[in-house]
């Protein structure tokens, strides 16, 4: 008796052996993804260069992958509430976030830095806008430093995304290379708020991106002094870059980028990554982010995750040159 048993027992164990063989042979499919609508997180306010990007590329993951893309704007902290949101998410790619370089920023954070590198999944890069120092139409100076030194007397407010942004470091970086001047920071919470503030004439100078400030330029009502490129911008030809304006040669293209929680399935990043650059490469989307001032650019999730920590480690030095960490 208790040989059957025994016996009963190795063939079960064998069938089982079997059966699990012949479904790897056949190969099992994971569950078909997106399964159902994904949450895309956008760290920042309506308005400015993440929502752009993050609705604009939606619209077409939307289309391509079968599924609704509910764009959520969760901005504060300088990106950081919306990210946080992600890194409690499911890691099963149905929560993505879209954010800026302010990430890399904020990773050097002194106290509960959120490290990209570590608790969020690189997912693609998506395209990057040049920073730009903008002032009231009214103004007549010929040129930044022109407007910074002698119109305010070297001293003037500014207005930002928020502190520790990219903007703000590099504002901070360029003012405190020339002798003499005291720019009194004007943080917001990202989107269009700090251009509206100049042109309400409540802000002397804005440090913002060329999309983000595109609108009013185009109005009429935003007179762009320089641009942080090491040439001139094909969107504003006639703005010189900083090295023309009298400042240091200083390059800022502020990027935006797609992530999700860590630890989701490789295979469900590769998918994203390839997604993503082919909304990307449309080319209705190339043409309305190029007019908009956008530098589209695309790289495989790997090369995405690489760069990601060299921008950790760039802005890392900015700090340290300028003296101001993120909150």
């Amino acid at each position: 008796m208790r040989l059957r048993s025994v016996m009963l027992l190795a063939a079960l164990l064998s069938a089982s052996a079997h059966g699990a063989a012949l479904r790897q042979a056949q190969g099992e499919r994971a569950p078909a993804y997106p399964s159902k609508p994904v949450r895309i997180v956008v760290a920042f306010g309506p308005g400015g260069i993440a929502d752009t990007i993050g609705r604009l590329v939606s619209q077409k993951l939307a289309t391509r992958l079968g599924q609704p893309m509910v764009v959520d704007n969760r901005a504060g902290g300088g990106g950081t509430v919306g990210a946080r949101i992600v890194t409690s998410a499911a890691a099963d790619g149905h929560t993505l976030l879209v954010t800026t370089a302010a990430i890399a920023v904020n990773a050097n954070a002194p106290k509960e830095a959120l490290d990209p590198r570590t608790q969020l999944t690189p997912i693609a890069l998506a395209a990057s806008a040049p920073t730009i120092f903008a002032v009231h139409r009214s103004v007549s100076a010929k040129g930044l430093l022109d407007y910074v030194r002698n119109a305010k007397s070297g001293r003037f407010t500014y207005s930002t995304a928020g502190v520790g942004t990219t903007e703000h470091l590099s504002a901070e970086f360029l003012f405190r290379s020339a002798p003499g001047l005291e720019g009194t920071h004007v943080p917001f919470q990202g989107g269009a708020a700090p251009v509206a503030a100049v042109v309400a004439q409540q802000v002397d100078l804005t440090s913002t991106t060329v999309p983000t400030a595109y609108p009013f330029i185009k109005q009429g009502t935003l007179r762009v002094l320089a641009i942080a490129s090491r040439k001139r911008n094909a969107v504003l030809p006639d703005v010189p870059t900083l090295a023309e304006s009298g400042f240091p040669a200083f390059e800022n293209a502020s990027w935006i980028a797609f992530f999700a929680p860590s630890r989701v399935p490789p295979g469900i990043v590769q998918t994203l990554n390839a997604e993503v650059n082919a909304a990307l490469r449309a080319p209705d989307v190339r043409e309305r982010l190029s007019l908009l001032g956008f530098d589209t650019q695309t790289m495989s999730a790997a090369e995405f995750a690489a760069y990601v920590r060299s921008e950790v480690e760039k802005w890392a030095k900015v700090i340290k040159a300028t003296g101001i960490a993120p909150q």
